[in-house]
């Protein structure tokens, strides 16, 4: 073998390949760990030692040049951008650099070893943690992430199987119920949910909280009046049309969050249904677009801000070793009333006419 030069600096992918080992294998060899046997650790070591391979010194400083991960799919919604602001509010404040990336597909996404080398290669340039940010993350990512010691924090997680992700969230059941509770004491009763996706964990405990208000109060759902889409503006206004258009429609009903809602809030207004004389409307964020819909959005205000604080808290704190105190962080919601919800009207409701010529 010949010895890369100072500007060909060895990787660990590099040790991997010419030891033929994977690269999850070589940073066990790297971290020290007990579970490779002798005659790889040796073949790993002497292929360290001829290539002149040596770790990032950005793996053993405490709080220099350290970079986090934070995974999205989307940064138009008022949602994500609140929650990023807590990220980098927090990164700011432990000078860690921030770089925003698409969740990863393909073989990374379903082979452990691509995964493994993936992973291995942000190690190599200073990545401390990653953070997942309403967004699906492959298993094969997350057990590479253990086996290569790089913590992962779930915010909102989708679609996660692997139940020993660290997740960030807020009091989702409370939430949801306790803008089911408002709506029942308003006297509604024919109250329907517009929720996102059923592989979002959070928008499904929103959803139970709304079934456990409804249960206590002895109400039973209309399964007509129950929905899980998107959480989209889009999904709101298809869903609120249809409902809308029911021979028995709602007098109220919960959105799973803040967009939906809006969603809901236009669809009311196409059809000429005023909105808290003829329907109540709820939201869940409490993002700042509450403020500005007509009428405003009664909203579950859920702490993204600091959510997204704890999220950059928790991973460096995984980094150096601190494991959190449970993997499931939750925070508290409140209800937030404004202008978007009241009594119910006193002449049950009739099928909305039909806009237009």
């Amino acid at each position: 073998m010949v010895r890369r030069g100072r500007s060909e600096r060895a990787t660990l992918a590099d040790v991997a390949r010419l030891a033929g080992v994977s690269p999850t294998t070589a940073s066990k060899v790297l971290n020290g760990r007990s579970d490779v046997g002798p005659k790889t650790r040796e073949r790993v070591l002497e292929v360290m030692a001829e290539i002149g391979y040596k770790p990032t010194a950005a793996r053993h400083e405490r709080n220099r040049d350290r970079a986090l991960v934070v995974m999205l799919d989307f940064v138009e919604s008022r949602y994500a951008g609140t929650v990023l602001q807590g990220i980098l509010l927090a990164a700011t404040s432990a000078r860690a650099e921030l770089v925003l990336r698409l969740p990863p597909g393909g073989r990374i996404g379903t082979s452990r070893t691509a995964a493994g080398a993936w992973i291995e290669e942000m190690k190599e340039s200073g990545v401390a943690g990653l953070i997942a940010l309403a967004v699906a993350v492959p298993d094969a990512v997350l057990l590479a992430a253990e086996d290569l010691e790089m913590p992962v924090v779930a915010i909102d997680p989708i679609d996660t199987t692997e139940s020993r992700v660290v997740s960030i969230g807020s009091t989702n059941w409370a939430g949801g119920r306790s803008a089911t509770e408002h709506l029942i004491k308003l006297g509604h009763r024919r109250i329907a949910w517009i929720g996102g996706p059923p592989g979002s964990a959070p928008s499904m405990e929103r959803f139970h909280g709304y079934q456990a208000a409804l249960d206590s109060a002895g109400l039973t759902p209309d399964r007509a009046l129950i929905r899980h889409e998107a959480f989209s503006v889009e999904a709101g206004l298809r869903h609120g049309r249809d409902m809308l258009a029911l021979g028995e429609r709602p007098t109220a009903i919960v959105a799973g969050n803040d967009e939906i809602a809006v969603g809901v809030l236009a669809a009311a207004k196409e059809a000429g249904i005023g909105v808290p004389d003829e329907l109540s409307v709820t939201g869940f964020d409490d993002t700042p677009q509450t403020e500005w819909t007509t009428p405003r959005l009664t909203s579950v205000r859920q702490p993204l801000v600091g959510m997204g604080r704890m999220a950059v808290e928790t991973v460096l704190g995984m980094a150096d070793g601190v494991q959190p105190a449970s993997r499931h962080l939750q925070l508290a919601t409140t209800l937030s009333v404004r202008d978007s919800t009241g009594p119910a009207p006193a002449v049950p409701p009739r099928r909305a006419a039909p806009s237009g010529p």
